[in-house]
């Protein structure tokens, strides 16, 4: 347990650590949470690797920042081709890789979309990711101490009675934006407690985390007049952080020395909880990483 909590800000989790020689990759690092992680992390004396759907979209979060620490990063999760490139890019750089914070996400667009026959939120939020940090593997176990953080979302509750529907992950037996964003969800946090299972032994932990609720552009996706009806239902509410806080949870479990032996938790307002519901189906995370295998095999090479 830390001294943090709900109000604590990502300034406030990194005071007094320096993070000079370390490397971050953080994708979706172009606005809301990502871009704060960005700041903050450069703030600090990393060098991060900014990831954004363009370059150029990359390129203005790293000038936005104003630090030099900072590599901009083509990034486009429903890609897996080019998120593969990507991931060769980052091996090609030679640095051990001291944290990858799997950030970016979409969030319940209103048409059902497909990304390579999956489901257009289970492919980019799970399955991007899936395919980055198995490529990126290696300068994670080159570095000290590697971590993995996972942005899942207390809103995996919104999964499936099954908890990952195996059967309808193209969603031809019918499209609930919610339900699937929270199928999404809960496949991020399964994603890390496998990983953590398998880099056992290691010097690489993995940890997954909701990082609170906050206005950001998250649900870019959806209707205008949901993302209106869902600002003005959080406008001035004592439960809503702002993004400085909002993004304090993953930055904390990106570079806290007290976590350096952590791994296989899921945290809020930089503490550990105890699991509920699928969350602690370890039957379960192990079929989704062989599903994932499955699904993205051609990529994984």
């Amino acid at each position: 347990m830390s001294a943090f909590g709900p109000s604590s800000t990502a300034e406030d989790v990194t005071a007094g650590i320096d993070l000079t020689g370390r490397t971050v990759l953080v994708t979706g690092a172009t606005s809301g949470l990502g871009l704060e992680t960005l700041r903050v992390l450069t703030l600090r004396g990393a060098h991060v690797i900014a990831t954004g759907r363009t370059l150029e979209r990359a390129q203005a979060a790293c000038d936005e920042v104003g630090h030099r620490r900072s590599t901009p990063l083509a990034l486009d999760l429903a890609d897996w081709a080019g998120v593969v490139t990507a991931a060769a890019a980052v091996r090609a750089g030679g640095r051990p890789l001291d944290a990858l914070i799997c950030n970016a996400g979409l969030m319940a667009p209103p048409q059902l979309t497909l990304v390579s026959g999956v489901e257009e939120q289970f492919a980019v939020n799970h399955l991007g990711h899936f395919v980055l940090c198995h490529h990126l593997v290696e300068p994670l176990r080159a570095a000290p101490q590697g971590r993995v953080v996972v942005v899942s979302s207390a809103l995996y509750s919104s999964a499936p009675a099954v908890g990952i529907d195996f059967d309808n992950l193209d969603g031809s037996r019918g499209y609930d934006a919610q339900q699937m964003y929270g199928q999404s969800k809960l496949a991020n946090a399964l994603f890390a407690f496998e990983l953590a299972r398998r880099m056992a032994g290691t010097r690489v932990t993995a940890n997954a985390l909701h990082p609170g609720v906050s206005n950001t552009n998250l649900d870019r996706a959806k209707a205008g007049w949901r993302r209106l009806g869902a600002r003005l239902l959080a406008w001035n509410r004592p439960w809503v952080k702002p993004v400085d806080a909002a993004a304090a949870t993953q930055v904390y479990l990106a570079t806290a020395p007290a976590l350096a032996e952590v791994s296989g938790h899921f945290f809020q307002d930089c503490n550990p909880i105890v699991p509920a519901g699928q969350l602690r189906n370890d039957a379960l995370a192990a079929a989704l990483w062989d599903r994932s295998v499955a699904l993205t095999r051609r990529y994984l090479s």
